[in-house]
């Protein structure tokens, strides 16, 4: 496994190849490919859920072209933020996006299992992550590498976990979001390992099945599980024409950068 810096990469996506796109109602714009991965809600969902404080350290692992990270370093200032990416190009996008956004953040081209010593030596006070929906061994690959590293992937989910636990710090959160059909591998990798587990289901709708959630949990926490409510993104029961219909928390979550709650 080969670890490259991605200041030293060329990018291959021509400018006519990525967009320059609004988030936070404006005050973060992230260069992300046209085609390929491109971040939506739940990496907003997750950066809000997130109880980092100003001074304090955070780990994303696989952090794309860094919507996760730098949603999180727009909320909350003064924040010591590190990011890795095993794919170039997306890497050298997240940081291209935080120097653009005058958001201090590092990232590290590295395979998740082959990281750099000092990243290994090194521990945090939060761990975050959107590890790849989809287990590879029960699908086929997207066309599209950068999708397909998203959605697919050769990491094991057990890897991605395991690997951010042994990054936290004593009493460090580890932060999730995840497919609910998802929900007994995650909790299995977990094991004892972390405490005060806290899982809150997302859905699209009330009276729809959660399809995604998400979780947190503390080193040597001591706290007893927590199944919190589920997270409703849209009001009313259907969706109607081309109009926006997130709840207002919701909204002020996407549109204001505010902090949510897993626990509410």
């Amino acid at each position: 496994m080969q670890r490259r810096s991605c200041a030293t990469q060329r990018s291959i996506w021509a400018v006519s190849d990525r967009t320059h796109d609004a988030f936070l109602n404006g005050r973060l714009h992230l260069w992300q490919p046209r085609k390929g991965y491109r971040a939506g809600v739940d990496p907003v969902l997750l950066a809000a859920s997130v109880p980092a404080k100003t001074g304090e350290s955070v780990l994303e692992l696989g952090c794309g072209a860094g919507a996760v990270a730098l949603c999180l370093a727009a909320r909350v200032p003064g924040l010591q933020m590190t990011g890795v990416e095993f794919q170039p190009d997306y890497a050298k996008l997240a940081q291209r996006n935080a120097d653009e956004n005058n958001l201090s953040m590092t990232v590290v081209t590295a395979d998740l299992r082959d990281l750099p010593k000092e990243l290994r030596q090194a521990q945090f006070n939060h761990v975050l992550m959107n590890p790849p929906y989809f287990d590879r061994s029960k699908g086929s690959a997207a066309a599209d590498p950068g999708r397909d590293a998203a959605f697919g992937g050769d990491t094991h989910l057990s890897d991605w976990i395991d690997i951010g636990i042994k990054r936290l710090a004593p009493k460090g959160h580890l932060t999730m979001i995840q497919r609910i059909e998802r929900l007994p591998d995650v909790l299995n990798a977990i094991g004892a390992r972390l405490g005060s587990l806290v899982v809150r289901p997302i859905a699209g709708r009330q009276n729809v099945a959660p399809s995604r959630f998400l979780l947190r949990g503390i080193q040597a926490g001591r706290a007893a599980f927590v199944m919190a409510p589920t997270l409703v993104l849209h009001a009313g029961e259907s969706h109607f024409g081309d109009t926006e219909s997130y709840t207002t928390a919701i909204k002020d979550v996407l549109r204001n950068g505010a902090k949510l709650d897993i626990t509410p």
